[in-house]
């Protein structure tokens, strides 16, 4: 505690003598107007933000490293790119919305490049690159021009932005909870550099959007690609197709095509049925022996073989360096089975359709990603199941859940035993998502409830009030 009071108390000397010498560190005198933005309070202010939130969040990266370590170097760029915005914003006018957009260009980029990284096959990880490329949207709130620009203020902005991206920093609390406390701490540390980091500075500085200057130097869009002006004209585009040899016709004359190709024949006075084939009883379907209507042996076991195999690769059902269970590409199979498994170890279910697996024992993690009409069956799981990116599954839980979630996608059974009463489960964006649970008695039908999908905010007392829509039948 001291020696961070310390630094801060070094930090705020070497700035105020930064101040009485007329410049700041790193900032050459000779830059002009970049030295005075850098010395305006908001810049200094986004400074101390950095340093006092993000300095948290790189330290618990350095010590976790990989794609963690990465994608937070990526964070580190899209802020280092908000502040450079920030001093533009102090030397530019309002520009129009084409030199809007290609003012916020560098920001944009690293966003996309963060983004990027979530794509593709997910990884350990995945959660960590989710949380920190969905939490950058939040720096968008440079980009309000005013109500009518259709985002909402910029606080509000950047509290709606994190609410996003805190679905993912969730699960990453929940999984090293008593595991790492390293991912807990960068977890901890990701959420405080926006809420209350980021919205307490734009709070201060900009609560009505960027201030630009009324005075400063105007921002254009980029020139629109094509030859230099000194270039010569291009050639005239030549009379006909080049992939035609007749030539040119005019409009009228040229023949038509489609249904005005139809009407032009009807008023011809021609007889419409001109031009048509006989059909003779050698021709008709029922006469043909080449359609019997009967399939052959040879071609049913061809189509059956080719149900077990995906496009997307070679069906895999494997234990990789003997923590994690892969389940991929299995097409048509109803009896997979993981027998041999401890709560150490977890289980990837990937790409698979129409097929059931069964998982006989206690495992760390489930994670069901992109199956269409799968079913999962297991005992017990000891962090959480995870169904992403689904169509049409059914999840039976036999023994104890403490969370399930279901992320982007439609059509989802859960299936609870007694010991799972208790089980947390977090939707977003899915739909048809129903939970079934034993009745009192063994005798008793199993209850559905469907989960609601469709939400009713209310304004009320200074704050939003969410409810579920309820339909009536009267």
């Amino acid at each position: 505690m001291e020696e961070k009071l310390v630094e801060r108390l070094e930090s705020a000397v070497k700035r105020l003598e930064a101040l009485s010498a007329g410049t700041r560190p790193g900032i050459h005198p000779e830059s002009g107007g970049d030295a005075a933005a850098a010395l305006d309070p908001s810049i200094v202010a986004f400074d101390d933000l950095m340093a006092q939130y993000f300095s948290r969040v790189s330290a618990a990266a350095e010590k976790i490293g990989g794609q963690v370590s990465d994608v937070t170097t990526v964070l580190a760029e899209a802020f280092s790119a908000q502040k450079e915005l920030l001093v533009k914003v102090k030397q530019s006018q309002k520009p129009d919305m084409a030199g809007l957009a290609e003012f916020l260009k560098p920001l944009n980029d690293v966003i996309m490049k963060a983004n990027a990284m979530t794509e593709g096959r997910r990884s350990d990880f995945f959660n960590h690159l989710k949380a920190a490329a969905d939490s950058l949207t939040a720096l968008a709130w440079i980009a309000f021009t005013g109500k009518e620009c259709g985002m909402s203020m910029p606080i509000a902005h950047v509290e709606e932005s994190w609410q996003m991206a805190e679905f993912y920093n969730n699960k990453i609390l929940v999984q090293y909870k008593s595991k790492d406390p390293n991912h807990v701490e960068w977890a901890k540390a990701l959420k405080e550099l926006y809420v209350p980091g980021l919205r307490d500075y734009v709070k201060s500085h900009y609560p009505l959007g960027p201030v630009w200057s009324a005075t400063g130097k105007t921002t254009v869009s980029a020139p629109s690609k094509g030859p230099p002006p000194s270039a010569p004209a291009p050639p005239p585009p030549p009379p006909a197709s080049l992939f035609s040899s007749e030539s040119p016709q005019s409009s009228s004359s040229r023949p038509k095509v489609g249904m005005a190709a139809v009407f032009q024949e009807i008023n011809s006075g021609k007889p419409v049925t001109t031009g048509l084939r006989k059909v003779t009883d050698n021709m008709k379907t029922k006469n043909r022996s080449d359609r019997t209507g009967i399939v052959g042996a040879n071609e049913k076991e061809s189509h059956a073989s080719s149900r077990s195999f995906s496009k997307a690769g070679p069906p895999k059902l494997e234990l990789q360096v003997g923590r994690k269970w892969v389940v991929e590409n299995q097409i048509g199979r109803k009896n997979l089975v993981i027998d041999d498994c401890d709560a150490k170890q977890s289980v990837y279910v990937f790409g698979c359709k129409d097929s059931v697996l069964q998982i006989q024992g206690k495992v760390n993690n489930i994670t069901v990603d992109k199956c269409t009409k799968m079913g999962i069956v297991f005992t017990d799981v000891v962090a959480a199941c995870e169904i992403v990116n689904c169509n049409g599954v059914e999840v039976q839980c036999q023994g104890s859940a403490p969370t399930i979630s279901v992320d982007n996608t439609a059509g989802c059974q859960l299936y609870l035993s007694k010991n799972s009463l208790e089980t947390s489960i977090t939707t977003a964006k899915s739909s048809e998502i129903n939970v079934l649970v034993p009745g009192a008695g063994p005798d008793d039908d199993w209850g559905e409830h469907a989960l609601p999908q469709q939400f009713v905010h209310v304004y009320k007392n200074g704050q939003f009030a969410t409810t579920p829509v309820s339909h009536s039948g009267g």
